[in-house]
């Protein structure tokens, strides 16, 4: 679909739009699906202040030796749902914005850093209630040593929400919404990097190899990753919201409630404490990336040459 063809139909509606953006989702979803483990070690990580930093495989054993093997895979579906709704609405927005400031045209880096801020932002708003419930959800039942925590029992994701209304207010949904939002770089920086290396790779060549997107993904994802991976621990502690009453950490999404988390886990752990989790994440995050845009990137194509049509992305 070139949007060429003297249509009325705006480019926010194209059918382009909508592939990738389904394209996306499917991508994140298998990916996350097959390293779910990696992120739930990341999780029990960043949360859990007592638990001691150690490796991946070493806190995986762990979890599993005390809660079971599922455990592990505790609350994927509402995570995966979460994420589902997250990818397609950030690939939508993306692609969206990608035809209509690009226009067919070759995009660049500054272009592509500013649609992933607007697409991130967009995203936040719309998604960071479901991403509050899936991570209470989450750690639900774990067992955990940080003595600021309190137990919760939430039967699903509806029961999640009416009880964090009725108890805390609907504002709470919201919670890490001041984070998430300085996080949207996160997925800027990504596609800053993974459109730029594309681009790159693919003058004078129609189509890159599965290698090369795999390799590309988990480049820019680890960039990424690494540079906002403080700012994502506070997101995690605040969208977990089960400190102590009167703690000022519970303080909705504020600069203060993020410069004390941080100043308290430097106070409590050091500097390194900023990153305590970073291995997990790193692995699950990077791995999950890299694979999400291969598949991404083969169903995108795959539904375009079924369709007879030749997206106008500026590659």
């Amino acid at each position: 679909m070139t949007g060429r063809s003297g249509r009325s139909v705006p480019h926010v509606l194209s059918y382009e739009s909508l592939v990738h953006a389904v394209a996306g989702a499917a991508g994140g979803v298998t990916a996350m699906t097959v390293f779910y483990p990696l992120d739930t070690a990341r999780l029990r990580l960043q949360v859990d202040e007592r638990m001691k930093s150690s490796p991946t495989p070493v806190v995986l054993a762990k979890i599993i030796r005390e809660e079971g093997l599922l455990a592990v895979y505790r609350s994927w579906f509402p995570v995966i749902s979460s994420l589902c709704c997250s990818n397609f609405i950030y690939f939508y927005t993306f692609n969206s914005l990608k035809e209509i400031w690009v226009k067919g045209q070759p995009s660049t880096n500054s272009k592509d850093l500013v649609m992933g801020f607007i697409s991130g932002v967009v995203n936040v708003f719309v998604t960071t209630p479901l991403w509050v419930v899936n991570t209470r959800l989450k750690l639900q039942g774990a067992n955990l040593q940080n003595e600021d925590i309190h137990p919760t029992s939430y039967t699903g994701i509806l029961d999640a929400i009416t009880q964090i209304v009725r108890k805390e207010g609907i504002p709470a949904l919201w919670s890490s919404t001041f984070p998430s939002l300085l996080l949207v770089f996160n997925p800027a920086i990504q596609f800053m990097f993974y459109e730029g290396l594309k681009r790159h790779l693919l003058r004078g060549r129609t189509e890159l190899l599965s290698l090369e997107v795999f390799i590309i993904g988990a480049i820019a994802k680890a960039i990424a990753t690494t540079v906002t991976y403080p700012l994502q621990t506070v997101q995690s502690l605040l969208r977990f919201g089960q400190q102590k009453k009167g703690s000022e950490s519970r303080v909705l999404g504020s600069l203060r409630s993020v410069i004390y988390i941080l100043s308290q886990r430097v106070k409590r752990q050091g500097f390194l404490g900023l990153y305590k989790g970073l291995e997990a994440k790193l692995l699950q995050t990077v791995l999950s990336s890299a694979l999400m845009f291969l598949i991404y990137e083969k169903i995108a194509s795959f539904i375009f040459q079924i369709m007879g049509a030749i997206p106008h992305v500026a590659d």
